[in-house]
C-alpha cells in the first residue's frame, strides 16, 4: 500500500489495508514481494497529480519484472480524469475513486480492468469501519468529516470529495475512545474545513461541542486540530475559550490564511476579508496563551502584483507566524481560477516562494531558540531513523509530518510522554534530555 498526499488521504488509506486485512490479505511493505500493489493517490495540485503518476509508473515495473499481479489506483487521480486513465494508463487493473475505495475487498479480484467511481463521493467511514493505524504507535488521525463545500476559485477538493458532510459526534467519540484503549496519547482531527464541523447536521451540533465531549476521554493527553478555516462565523468565541481552556487542546492552531490582500481574497473566493483576519489572529493571540499558530499561503495567484505580494510579506513580518507552508499556485483544470487572466510566471512564483521561505526560516529560529533552557512536554515516538541510540519525539507545538521535531541525547523515557529541557534549536528541529522537572 503507497498512500500519497495529505493525512486525510492516510486515513482513507488505513481503511483500505484494515478492510482487506479482515478479508484475511497480508500486508507487506516490502512492495518486491506483493502480489496486489495498490497506490493511494493524491491529484488536489499539479505537482501532486505528476507524483502520483510517476509513483504509478514506478511500480508498474513489478507486473513484468516481479511477483505483482494486479495493479490498483485509488483516490483523487481516477476521481479528477475518469475513464481518460484507462487509455492513458494501461500498466493499471482497476481505478477506484474516492467515494468507492470502501468496497476494495469485493472489487480487489474484478476482471476485465475496469473504473469505479461515485460522483460526487458520499462515502464516509465510522468508528465501525475497519482501520489499520499507520502511524507511530502513540498517535493516529481521526478524520472528522468529509469534503468541501467551500468553492474557493483555486481549488480542486468539491470536485474531487464532493459536499461538506460531517460525521456523527458519537462515532468520533467511540473512535476516540477505542484509540486511548489501544494506546494512542495523541489524536489528530482532520478534515478539509474542520471550524466547520457539524454545521450540515444540525443545531447544537459544532466543533466545540465535540471537543467538549472529547476532553472527557480517559487516557487521551493531546488532541490536536488542523485546517481551521478562518471564518469569523464559526471561529466562535466558545470554540476559542474552549482551546484556551483545556489542558488535553494543544494550543496549535492550523489556520490557512493563502493570502491577506482583500482583492486576491476576494478572487480565490475566500469569503473573508484582511481586517477579519487581523481581528481573529489577534483575538486567537490574546486569549490562548503560549500559542503556536501556523498558516498556508499561496504565492503567485493570478494578478498578483508586486504590491500584493509586499502587502503579504509585511504582514508575515509582523504577525511572527510560528510556522507558515507556501504553496506556488498552478492553475487547475475545472477550477475558476484557471480562467483568469493576468497569469504569474513561473520564475516569479519561484522567487515570491524563496523569499517567504527564508524570511520564516528566520523567524522560526528565532523562536526556537527562544525554547532553549525551558522544559517542555514532549510525546516519544521512537528511535530516530538514522540512528538507534538517539529518540525522537515531538513537543505540542510540532505536528506530526509537517513541522520539526524533538532529538532526546540524554535520558531514558520510560513513558510516551517526558519533560525535556531544551538545550540546542535549529529552524525546525529542537533538541534536549530529558528533565526530571
Amino acid at each position: 500500500m503507497i498512500s500519497l498526499g495529505c493525512p486525510k488521504n492516510l486515513v482513507d488509506s488505513e481503511v483500505i489495508v484494515g478492510l482487506l486485512s479482515r478479508c484475511g490479505h497480508i500486508i507487506t511493505p516490502d512492495e518486491t514481494q506483493a502480489d496486489v500493489i495498490i497506490v493511494n493517490t493524491c491529484s488536489f495540485i499539479r505537482e501532486a497529480t505528476e507524483e502520483s503518476i510517476d509513483t504509478i509508473l514506478r511500480l508498474s515495473q513489478y507486473k513484468s519484472h516481479g511477483l505483482c499481479r494486479r495493479l490498483i489506483v485509488c483516490g483523487c487521480l481516477p476521481q479528477r480524469y475518469g475513464a481518460q486513465l484507462l487509455e492513458e494508463l494501461p500498466e493499471v487493473d482497476l481505478f477506484i475513486g474516492a467515494g468507492q475505495f470502501h468496497l476494495i475487498d469485493t472489487l480487489i479480484e474484478s476482471a476485465p480492468r475496469k473504473l469505479t467511481m461515485d460522483d460526487p463521493p458520499s462515502f464516509l467511514y465510522d468508528h465501525l469501519t475497519p482501520r489499520l493505524i499507520s502511524t507511530p504507535n502513540h498517535t493516529a488521525y481521526v478524520k472528522i468529516a468529509e469534503g468541501c463545500s467551500r468553492a474557493c476559485s483555486f481549488c480542486t477538493v468539491p470536485k474531487l470529495r464532493g459536499r461538506y458532510r460531517s460525521r456523527d459526534p458519537s462515532s468520533v467519540i467511540e473512535e476516540v475512545a477505542y484509540l486511548a484503549r489501544t494506546g494512542v496519547k495523541e489524536v489528530v482531527l482532520v478534515s478539509q474545513d474542520t471550524t466547520s464541523y457539524g454545521t450540515d447536521l444540525g443545531k447544537g451540533i459544532s466543533l466545540e461541542a465535540l471537543l467538549r465531549d472529547m476532553v472527557n476521554v480517559e487516557d487521551i493527553e493531546w488532541i490536536r486540530l488542523l485546517y481551521l478555516y478562518p471564518d469569523p462565523n464559526h471561529f466562535t468565541d466558545g470554540l476559542i475559550e474552549i482551546i484556551a481552556r483545556e489542558e488535553k487542546i494543544c494550543k496549535y492552531i492550523d489556520l490557512p490564511i493563502q493570502h491577506i490582500n482583500d482583492g486576491i481574497l476576494k478572487a480565490m473566493k475566500r469569503r473573508v476579508s484582511e481586517g477579519q483576519l487581523k481581528q481573529l489572529i489577534d483575538e486567537l493571540r490574546k486569549k490562548i496563551p503560549d500559542l503556536t499558530l501556523r498558516t498556508s499561503l499561496i504565492v503567485g495567484f493570478p494578478g498578483e502584483t508586486d504590491a500584493n505580494f509586499r502587502e503579504m510579506v509585511k504582514f508575515i513580518e509582523g504577525v511572527q507566524f510560528d510556522r507558515v507552508g507556501v504553496f506556488r499556485y498552478s492553475p487547475e483544470e475545472g477550477t475558476r481560477a484557471a480562467s483568469f487572466v493576468n497569469h504569474i510566471p513561473d520564475d516569479v512564483k519561484e522567487a515570491r516562494y524563496r523569499e517567504i521561505m527564508e524570511l520564516q526560516a528566520n523567524i522560526s529560529l528565532r523562536r526556537n531558540l527562544g525554547l532553549i533552557g525551558t522544559v517542555q512536554r514532549v510525546l516519544v515516538e521512537g528511535y530516530c531513523a538514522e540512528t538507534r541510540y538517539l529518540l525522537k519525539g515531538r513537543m505540542a507545538s510540532q505536528a506530526p509530518d509537517i513541522d520539526g521535531e524533538v532529538y532526546i541525547t540524554k535520558g531514558m523515557a520510560t513513558n510516551p510522554m517526558v519533560n525535556l529541557r531544551v538545550t540546542h534549536a535549529s529552524e525546525y528541529d529542537v533538541v534536549g534530555e530529558i528533565s526530571s522537572g
